[in-house]
């Protein structure tokens, strides 16, 4: 049977004969009758009188009637409409559904009520009277034991809309405190499933959580990263703890190709560990961590976004998975500087994407004083101030990394960079314009050690940038 779990919609026929009958909920045309009777067949499909034996009850429960399944679902798609998300709630269905999800072991029935619920959730007020109920606040949490996809991306949706709205947010997250086994639920999901739509789900909802709460980031952080002493060698092995960096790395990469905004997501989880000093040991003590943390990320950066054919415009749409890759590249980069797979020879390759990133930025930012753009709305302006916002913290996060990577550049790397053209005088003066002032002793450091491999370029640039020779006007960097 197909598993999609968008509903059908509902028949223009026997939505009229139901309309005519005089019962309609609120300004719609579903009839109330109508729904009673499909709510109190759901009741009786989890408690059915029946004198068959028990294992023809229990197979027939792991399967939902065909009939019950059409009419179920166009309940969920009725759900999505506020006068009838009310009067589900007047009608006590969550109470209903929660009975469904803590007696059935039919997956579909599951996944049709869990998604029912998360329609409801959408409209403030049912979203805190469902988050208000700690019963159902529990059966809501178990369901993320699952092991049925669909089950668990709509559980995942449920708990993003109510982490999302900010009067019930704290509740979620203290109740998945109060859950520790949560933290293994979504560390096995990220970490072995292959259903994108789900790795993306449950990404945003860890994004969601560590942005609410950073106590319960640094719980999740610690949970696996270090073996008790005295724990025998035997036990660990039979029990393998979860470290929330690999798992985070193997769903970004599974995402990686079909979902570009999930990747956006788990980057950001990425960048928002790196936050803590705790979240930046995660990744680099473990040194296949780290190797593995940087070699995706380098790869992304050198191989896959803002590449050299491609419009600089594209940066639009990149910038804020960028800034998050960077962010994380450079803080691994500041704290592991002598591990093997910091080899100075990807410097360049870096220089080159975040010079390349830089030169975009500055494309993308200028705005032609007779533009379409000039002359638009309040609403346009708004949009353009948030990219330009974004854009701003990528050139920042660029220009630290940057800055971070110029102070350790060697006679022979730069001799190379202007070989093959990373380091042309072209691309050494938008990395000086956007570092200067700022990054004023950075700059300083860098042109004498490119005046021992070309004296000519660094007078050219000294001459061009008179910032450069850290006169007393120039603010100094920090």
């Amino acid at each position: 049977m197909d598993r999609n779990p968008s509903p059908p919609p509902p028949s223009r026929d026997q939505a009229e004969e139901e309309a005519a009958g005089g019962d309609c909920i609120g300004s719609t045309v579903y009839s109330k009758h109508w729904l009673f009777g499909v709510l109190s067949g759901l009741i009786q499909t989890v408690n059915p009188e029946s004198t068959k034996s028990n294992s023809d009850d229990e197979e027939q429960q792991m399967e939902l009637d065909e009939e019950m399944e059409n009419e179920i679902c166009r309940v969920w798609d009725m759900s999505m409409d506020e006068d009838v998300a009310l009067f589900l709630q007047e009608f006590k269905a969550p109470d209903i559904f929660m009975g469904v999800l803590a007696k059935s072991r039919c997956p579909r029935l599951r996944e049709i009520c869990v998604g029912i619920l998360g329609n409801m959730a959408c409209f403030q007020e049912i979203c805190v009277s469902i988050s208000s109920d700690k019963n159902l606040g529990q059966v809501l949490l178990h369901c993320l034991y699952d092991s049925d996809p669909p089950t668990l991306l709509e559980t995942s949706r449920l708990l993003l809309t109510c982490l999302s709205q900010t009067e019930v947010a704290s509740v979620w997250v203290e109740r998945i405190r109060e859950h520790p086994a949560i933290y293994d639920s979504i560390c096995f999901i990220m970490s072995s499933s292959t259903n994108v739509d789900l790795l993306v789900k449950v990404g945003e909802v860890v994004d969601k959580l560590f942005d609410l709460d950073e106590k319960l980031m640094l719980e999740w952080i610690r949970n696996g990263a270090v073996q008790p002493l005295d724990q025998p060698q035997e036990e660990s092995e039979e029990q393998p703890a979860f470290r929330i960096v690999p798992c985070v790395l193997e769903a970004a990469k599974q995402v990686r190709s079909e979902n570009p905004e999930g990747l956006d997501v788990y980057m950001h989880i990425l960048q928002l560990l790196t936050t803590v000093d705790d979240g930046i040991q995660a990744i680099v003590q473990c040194p296949d961590t780290g190797k593995d943390t940087w070699n995706l990320l380098f790869d992304l950066v050198c191989h896959e976004f803002c590449q050299s054919d491609d419009p600089p415009i594209i940066l639009q749409e990149q910038k804020t998975v960028l800034a998050s890759i960077f962010s994380v590249l450079s803080a691994i980069y500041a704290s592991q500087a002598e591990q093997e797979y910091l080899k100075i020879e990807k410097d360049l390759p870096l220089i080159d994407s975040l010079i390349r990133v830089l030169q975009n930025t500055e494309h993308c930012q200028k705005k032609p004083e007779d533009s379409a753009e000039s002359r638009t709305g309040e609403t346009k302006k708004s949009d353009l101030t948030q990219d330009d916002f974004h854009l701003k913290i990528l050139k920042d996060i660029s220009c630290e990394f940057l800055s971070i990577i110029f102070q350790v550049l060697t006679k022979e790397t730069v001799a190379q960079g202007l070989k093959e053209g990373q380091l042309s005088k072209q691309k050494c003066s938008c990395a000086f314009q956007n570092l200067l002032p700022f990054y004023s002793p950075v700059v300083e450091d860098f042109l004498r050690v490119l005046r021992e491999v070309d004296e000519t370029l660094a007078d050219d640039l000294e001459e061009a940038f008179p910032s450069s020779k850290g006169r007393g006007e120039i603010t100094r960097g920090t």
